[in-house]
């Protein structure tokens, strides 16, 4: 066994030959510049002592890159409260100290939302230190790796299936409409909604088509045929349901669309963040507009999803939607396909080899 550190109030277990106190480790590091106020980016090797106390001290194993992060390197960005900013809205790894008596040395763990990436240094960091109310023990049936290609994009898909499915939207009630479908939310959308026997149509802008057959879409549209405006307050009755990651013109398609009483899920804004619509989808149809939220969800309900997804909802072509695993000095190529709309998928970040 290793040394033992006192760490002022806390207990850290030192493997002999491994980590100590003054060890640097790399990070993604944004900050602004003095000259222009704009952020620039770059990997630097930090040491605990950058990162601010708290209560939790994780050694991160992977985490991922979410369009968030993205905006987090970019000029006049509303997604980061302060620079410096550690980004990452995700992180998997293993408990190395502990204040909080739920959580021992050698747990394994996961983090999503709440100020993660955005006013808390977050998980692009070999270490990461958080607040213990948001750390979730790991789910039996995922290992760390799983748990970051599914992340806040398929937490956020589980939330929305779950939302549809509360307000009566099942298998048998007709096709679903996932859009953004070739995006990181929208290809668990479409693959979870599947493995449950849902028919799934998916809109995307990119040249996806095989990869979105492979996940269980049976139709697919292309943008413009889900984005166009229209004066017209409600359309030809089409779908039973939606998870919609794109909002703008494509939510208020899809409110004119949607069959009587059904649902849609939405969560996104990368098509605009104001809609045009009537009182008509809601009175005349009875369709239910659910908002998403996955950053500030409440913990037990966050567990229980997160258990969902470690059994019956675990994405079946998981690997497939992460099939990409990078270290950190690659993330710059990965932000810049997110920001262009390129990606495909999800992206998984290994730390303990960067």
């Amino acid at each position: 066994m290793g040394d033992i550190l006192a760490t002022g109030d806390t207990i850290l277990k030192v493997e002999a030959g491994g980590y100590n106190l003054t060890s640097k480790f790399p990070a993604l590091y944004v900050k602004e510049d003095a000259h222009t106020g704009n952020p620039t980016v770059e990997i630097r090797e930090i040491t605990i002592d950058d990162l601010p106390p708290d209560d939790v001290l994780i050694e991160v194993h992977y985490s991922d890159v979410n369009y968030k992060d993205a905006l987090a390197t970019q000029p006049s960005s509303r997604v980061v409260q302060h620079y410096p900013i550690i980004p990452g809205i995700d992180l998997s790894g293993v408990i190395i100290e502990s204040r909080n008596p739920r959580f021992r040395e050698g747990d394994q763990v996961l983090v999503t939302g709440y100020d993660l990436g955005t006013a808390h240094f977050g998980g692009l960091s070999r270490y990461a230190r958080v607040p213990a109310d948001w750390v979730v023990p790991l789910p039996k049936g995922l290992s760390l790796w799983d748990a970051m290609a599914l992340g806040t994009a398929g937490f956020t898909a589980a939330l929305a299936m779950d939302a549809l499915q509360m307000h009566g939207v099942r298998p048998e009630s007709g096709a679903v409409l996932v859009t953004g479908a070739s995006g990181g939310a929208g290809s668990m959308a479409v693959n979870m909604l599947a493995d449950q026997h849902y028919e799934v149509a998916a809109s995307t802008g990119k040249t996806a088509l095989d990869y979105l057959a492979a996940l269980g879409a049976s139709q697919i549209l292309y943008r413009d045929e889900v984005s166009v405006p229209s004066k017209r307050p409600l359309d030809h009755e089409k779908w039973a349901g939606g998870i919609d990651s794109i909002g703008g013109t494509t939510l208020e398609y899809l409110l004119r669309t949607t069959r009587y009483g059904g649902a849609i899920a939405a969560f996104g804004m990368r098509g605009g963040t104001q809609i045009s619509t009537s009182v008509f989808p809601f009175i005349l149809r009875g369709v239910h507009l659910l908002g998403i939220d996955s950053v500030y969800c409440p913990y037990d309900y966050r567990q229980e999803i997160w258990r969902r997804l470690g059994s019956d909802w675990k994405p079946s072509q998981l690997h497939r939607i992460a099939q990409n695993t990078v270290r950190l000095h690659e993330l710059p190529h990965v932000l810049e396909q997110l920001l262009q709309g390129s990606h495909l998928g999800r992206t998984v970040v290994d730390l303990i080899r960067s």
